[in-house]
């Protein structure tokens, strides 16, 4: 009988039939709700939200972690305190500014509860807040407000500065409104002000299915400008509630981030997941490495949410008195490498580590939930059942070994899916192939990089997958790895950079380059790539182009080249395309016959890059 009972904890040990029986059976409970609501026409988020704030009025669903003069102070609010603010504050986007069901309103927006308060007030009233990133500025966020085709605009206090000067561009297509954060608190907090809450009939007129817009989140692409992906009352319903279940999410949690709220990461994966589940969510204004570790163990938060870069900086920084001195359980977020996975966890007293791999328009995610040794690294492990099912909607294939761009067909025109250790595109299947809008919404009003998304006649005519433009890899064990991006977008501390875009603000905003070309390149030690900018222009202006692009406005931190290098001719290809591929090859410190002089940007100035100066890159001793 021992025997029998070992036999059978180790066969459910390696297929993990307990752990699928149980997220199943949680699965289809929640579909069954999803479909339960459909039928009533409740398809928005508000719903769900209105319940649980009936469920858990007293529970803390929002812990603000306020920098102050004395260091930090917590502003907390219950579900009950967030949905009678929304309440009012619905009012007055109704009453004052005149917004009605139907329209995208775009919020430029820094971490902070009023950006919370005014996306839910937007919600309420059946409106689509389009989340714009802070740091975009110019023309890029001229694009961004026109092509979400927002009827307003409204502006944080603490980025009206930077956008004051297009406020010209931006009123000829938008109302722009500068938002007076004091005067509105009082309002909204003032138990005495009007409340506003829509009829149902009207606002489910605008929100009619559960593929319509529940939010515009920017994705950068390769077009050169971000782009509005629909966020669907799907995802952020049913794709949220499911993810409660696999990083463990309850009404106890409180999950801490600093991640921006305009990302899907911290807005769709950290709020919306939490309140779900009826958990508090403790946002923080910024990533700070030195600060990080008061700040959890200020609010109590169970969960911390990251991105690969955040594991990094924190390995890499001095020990801190408060690293293991905290109530953190779970660790979860995207790009921890596998490298650091067990030092992370060992170091920071983290049991668990819940990993995820996502694009902000993709159909559907990759998740990993790793207490032990296996999986370590993974971005999908499951048991043997529920990777079975997911065979159907989810596949690696094989590239074309000639060019690792395009996809590999056999003699009969099909694709084929990977073998173990070898890389490919993941791709996810479209179920509904002659109406892929329900499941794939793509990008507002760009119907040509929608398509360009979907594959079609992949494992038989007629079918249509979701491309995602990343290369994974499998195990024997069928646990899924994070490779690298596809073409022109390489990511960066977690964020997506389009080589075309800053190829586009250098060459439009410097006056002495003549042509530059710019790529991602991967350096050991360090997540995603770091982007290298090739520049031909004369020798002679070397030092003012260097002070240009360090201080270029235009660029946000984390797209602005990292190694700049300058050439008498960028190579082309014989049909006049940029030779990118020549260049993401590159040898460092000095080229690949040790005779080329590269420049890195060593804090806020570029310098040259030396022998020395690469030894404490690839240690981790130099940050870039």
């Amino acid at each position: 009988m021992e025997y029998a009972r070992n036999c059978l904890s180790r066969f459910n040990e390696k297929h993990q039939i307990t752990e699928d029986i149980d997220i199943i059976a949680y699965v289809l409970k929640r579909v069954a709700i999803t479909v339960n609501n459909a039928l009533k026409g409740n398809h928005s988020y508000w719903y769900l939200f209105e319940s649980i704030a009936k469920k858990y009025p007293n529970n803390n669903g929002l812990i603000f972690v306020k920098p102050t003069s004395e260091y930090f102070s917590l502003e907390s609010y219950t579900f009950q305190e967030i949905y009678d603010i929304v309440l009012r504050l619905s009012f007055i986007l109704v009453d004052k500014y005149g917004l009605k069901s139907g329209d995208t309103v775009a919020l430029d927006f820094t971490n902070k509860p009023l950006f919370i308060f005014l996306w839910f007030s937007c919600w309420n009233i059946g409106v689509a807040p389009a989340f714009l990133n802070y740091n975009v500025v110019g023309d890029p966020l001229i694009h961004c407000v026109k092509e979400a085709e927002a009827t307003s605009l409204f502006v944080d206090p603490k980025v009206a500065d930077q956008v004051r000067p297009y406020e010209k561009e931006l009123s000829k297509i938008t109302n722009v409104n500068y938002i007076n954060e004091d005067e509105l608190l009082l309002l909204i907090k003032n138990p005495s002000s009007p409340k506003f809450r829509q009829d149902n009939d009207l606002r489910n007129k605008y929100n009619a299915t559960d593929y319509s817009t529940a939010a515009l989140i920017y994705t950068s692409g390769t077009t050169g400008l971000p782009k509005p992906a629909i966020m669907s009352w799907r995802k952020a319903g049913l794709g949220a509630s499911l993810y409660t279940k696999i990083v463990k999410i309850t009404p106890e949690s409180i999950v801490y981030t600093s991640m921006p709220l305009y990302h899907s990461t911290a807005a769709i994966l950290g709020l919306c997941t939490t309140w779900l589940a009826g958990g508090c969510i403790a946002l923080s204004v910024k990533f700070s490495v030195s600060t990080i570790w008061n700040q959890i163990k200020l609010c109590q938060a169970t969960h911390l949410q990251y991105v690969g870069e955040v594991c990094r900086y924190l390995l890499n920084s001095k020990p801190h008195p408060l690293e293991r001195d905290h109530n953190l359980q779970i660790a979860y977020g995207n790009g921890l490498r596998a490298d650091i996975w067990k030092e992370f966890k060992s170091r920071f007293n983290i049991e668990a580590v819940g990993e995820f791999y996502a694009a902000t328009e993709s159909p559907i995610a990759l998740t990993s939930f790793q207490t032990g040794d296996i999986g370590i690294g993974s971005c999908r492990k499951y048991g043997t059942i529920i990777s079975q099912i997911l065979s159907y909607q989810q596949a690696i294939i094989r590239m074309d070994p000639d060019d690792s761009s395009q996809v590999y067909r056999n003699a009969k025109g099909l694709c084929e899916v990977t073998k173990p250790g070898e890389q490919g595109e993941l791709i996810m299947n479209l179920f509904f192939a002659k109406k892929p809008e329900r499941a794939f919404q793509g990008y507002k009003n760009n119907t040509k990089e929608t398509n360009s998304k979907i594959l079609r006649n992949v494992f038989r005519k007629g079918d249509a997958w979701f491309r995602s433009g990343d290369l994974l890899k499998k195990d024997e064990s069928d646990h899924w790895y994070f490779v690298d991006r596809m073409g022109d977008t390489f990511r960066w501390k977690s964020e997506n950079v389009s080589t075309n875009e800053v190829e586009l603000i250098l060459s439009n905003n410097i006056d002495s380059i003549k042509e530059v070309v710019v790529v991602g390149v991967k350096i050991n030690g360090y997540e995603g790539r770091a982007g290298y900018a090739i520049i031909q222009q004369s020798n002679d202006r070397i030092k003012e182009t260097l002070k240009e692009i360090a201080t270029c406005k235009l660029l946000t931190s984390y797209a602005k080249p990292i190694f700049v290098k300058f050439v008498p001719e960028i190579k082309h290809t014989d049909n006049f395309k940029l030779l990118k591929t020549h260049y993401k090859n590159e040898k460092f410190p000095k080229g690949e016959n040790d005779d080329q002089v590269i420049y890195w940007l060593n804090g806020k100035e570029y310098q040259e890059l030396t022998e020395v100066d690469w030894e404490k890159i690839i240690s981790g001793k130099a940050r870039i």
